[in-house]
């Protein structure tokens, strides 16, 4: 590896909490990135309090917080906030996913903090947007996701739409988060100054709809995208299937994928069908395609032996694969997706990884997530803070920090 991380030298203050925010700053500090964490005392980031719980440490807080160095600090403290404004005056970076108004009243707000550093970069999460009329209502991905249109379009026809059990309007809107950031950054190169970033879960599970929106929009609002269950009427073959012992997916939905899949459920008979030659045939005739593969699936062994024969053919196809699976999937190992990181108070853990991958520097997290309040005493010095201050500020609870950190203090 023969560059420094692109984000080097770059300062970070990620006064966020829960996914969305730190999920961003992650990344961020991945690339390079100094991120600094900060919390209130005394519960810290709410995502602390998230199971899965291991000595007395949450997992989806080690997840989302690795690679960042821990601040905690009482903010309604006048010293407590002025030392946080040292922070940003420093800061190139300063990312918030709170409620609109809320930064404003803690004087943290994007105008206080770009008045005294004109070239912050200043990233906004919330659930709605700082504008509109729905900008001052709480929100969290699951309302995004509800109000965004992508529950309405999973699960079966009939039923309640399904959860969707994995934080996709936060996570993908932290990932925008990163690219918005690093615009601005650029942006700054050129301007010298830095900018508001407003970003809304909302606005981004929007934003994923390659479908629907254009479905409704172009058909003169008269196509709205129903339920459909484990396949998609309008890719005809593209789904879910069951076999004998599990379900995979089969992607054959153009026309080439579509003649080798033919042949091997249903033989050259079968693929040489004119009716089924083109994606509006197959869509039309969709119910005489299905029952074919979904007999020829159930007539194979195992799941192992469909993928087999579909792998063979080139056919697109996966096992729906169980965690368990997945972790220990030998593509994921190559890729490096689960790290083993050294934690001061549980050991070895493992957890996913980023999918960054730069040819000339490696973004392998090199340190976990900080306990509540570990770098408190080395931020303030860094600041200017006299040890008599910094004592000062321990001792009236200005500076907060967990149990265990006074360990670590002993330990080296």
């Amino acid at each position: 590896m023969s560059q420094p991380l692109p984000l080097a030298g770059y300062r970070v203050v990620d006064y966020s909490h829960f996914i969305a925010g730190p999920y961003l700053s992650r990344c961020l500090a991945a690339m390079g990135a100094e991120v600094i964490k900060v919390e209130r005392p005394k519960a810290g980031d709410p995502g602390r309090a998230h199971p899965y719980f291991i000595g007395g440490q949450s997992g989806y807080y080690l997840q989302q917080n690795m690679g960042k160095r821990g601040l905690c600090v009482d903010l309604k403290d006048p010293r407590g906030l002025a030392l946080l404004h040292r922070l940003t005056d420093e800061a190139d970076v300063f990312v918030e996913n709170y409620r609109p108004g809320t930064m404003e009243r803690l004087g943290l707000g994007y105008a206080e903090l770009a008045s005294r550093n004109p070239k912050l970069v200043y990233c906004s999460i919330s659930a709605n947007g700082h504008t509109g009329p729905d900008a001052g209502q709480a929100g969290y991905g699951l309302i995004a996701e509800a109000k965004g249109g992508a529950m309405a379009m999973i699960g079966e026809p009939g039923t309640p739409p399904p959860l969707l059990r994995i934080a996709l309007a936060d996570m993908v809107t932290g990932i925008h988060g990163v690219a918005a950031v690093c615009a601005a950054l650029l942006g700054r190169a050129k301007s010298g100054r830095g900018q508001h970033i407003d970003l809304a879960l909302y606005d981004t599970m929007v934003s994923l709809h390659e479908y629907a929106v254009q479905c409704f929009t172009l058909s003169g609002g008269r196509e709205i995208p129903p339920r459909t269950g484990h396949d998609l009427p309008q890719s005809t073959l593209y789904g879910v299937f069951e076999g004998r012992d599990g379900y995979f997916v089969i992607a054959a939905q153009v026309d080439d994928a579509w003649k080798r899949l033919a042949r091997v459920v249903g033989g050259d008979a079968f693929a040489a069908d004119a009716r089924f030659h083109t994606p509006e045939g197959r869509n039309a005739h969709r119910e005489a395609i299905l029952p074919v593969v979904r007999a020829w699936a159930m007539a194979q062994p195992s799941v192992a032996a469909c993928l087999a024969a579909l792998n063979a053919a080139a056919v697109p196809c996966a096992k729906v694969q169980r965690i368990d699976e997945v972790v220990a999937d030998p593509q994921i190992a190559a890729r490096g997706m689960i790290v083993e990181q050294d934690h001061p108070v549980l050991g070895r853990i493992r957890l996913p990884n980023l999918p960054f991958r730069f040819s000339d520097c490696d973004t392998t997290p090199r340190v976990p997530a900080p306990l509540l309040g570990q770098h408190n005493r080395a931020i303030a010095g860094e600041l200017g803070y006299a040890a008599a201050e910094i004592d000062a500020m321990v001792a009236d609870g200005v500076l907060y920090a967990e149990e265990a950190v006074a360990g670590l203090a002993r330990e080296s």
